[in-house]
């Protein structure tokens, strides 16, 4: 990839604060695209991650927005299009990723996570759709996952909406093809990244060919390939970024 194939371009990625999403943001920013780094609560990380872009000479503007608020998320989208002219690139990678055997799950709970990630995903690019029309190179990455492909135990919600955004992803590539505007899904499988609480159980069974975890770097290259000008033929698909341990 060149270093700047997104040069003049601008992204949103939600969820960006940490892990997966500041890792997508930082190399988005590598390829020249201007970021809006969104958090749900921490404003404090969002800033660490635009500051960390502003370092190695790229753009970035934090923004603090629910992604399950309407309203929270036509401001965001406002406030990039103010800050920087133009919306190019959504990535939706938002995500609660919390286990819990169906029997002892509230529908409170069960609504918590679909409305985090697909509610999100939904919002996200109704309010984006008309700036992503306009750039006549616009792209959809939905952040998926392994599960969603594989199942697992004690997540009857988190593989629910992840698989959700798959076909939420094919849906979109038919209505926004002749806007030019690509939609696809990145699933990764188990990735090295820090965890508060115990390790989640189905990443005992979901091991890559080489027994290794992927980075969020990983993650993040393929991403940015979606999103530049070697990718505009590819829609509608999903990724995996697993190390072989998904095979269908």
């Amino acid at each position: 990839m060149a270093d700047n194939e997104l040069d003049g371009r601008v992204a949103l990625v939600t969820g960006s604060g940490r892990n997966i999403g500041r890792a997508i943001a930082l190399d988005l920013a590598a390829a020249g695209a201007a970021i809006i780094v969104n958090a749900r609560r921490n404003e404090e990380e969002a800033k660490a991650v635009v500051a960390a872009i502003e370092a190695a000479g790229g753009r970035g503007f934090a923004v603090v927005a629910d992604v399950t608020d309407e309203a929270a998320v036509g401001r965001m989208v406002a406030a990039a299009v103010e800050r920087f002219g133009r919306l190019d690139f959504l990535i939706n990678n938002a995500a609660v990723r919390r286990e819990k055997p169906l029997d002892q799950m509230t529908l409170a709970e069960w609504h918590d996570i679909l409305s985090i990630i697909l509610d999100g995903a939904f919002l996200c690019a109704k309010a984006c759709l008309p700036h992503l029309r306009a750039s006549r190179a616009g792209a959809i990455v939905n952040i998926g996952g392994l599960s969603a492909h594989t199942g697992a135990g004690h997540r009857a919600h988190v593989v629910t909406a992840k698989a959700g955004l798959v076909g939420f992803t094919r849906a979109l590539a038919h209505d926004l093809a002749a806007d030019n505007v690509t939609v696809n899904c990145v699933s990764p499988g188990l990735i090295a990244t820090p965890r508060h609480g115990p390790e989640p159980k189905h990443h005992d069974r979901a091991q890559s060919l080489s027994g290794t975890r992927g980075t969020t770097q990983d993650v993040a290259a393929t991403v940015r390939f979606l999103c530049g000008p070697g990718a505009r033929y590819v829609t509608g698909q999903t990724i995996h970024v697993n190390g072989g341990a998904f095979l269908g």
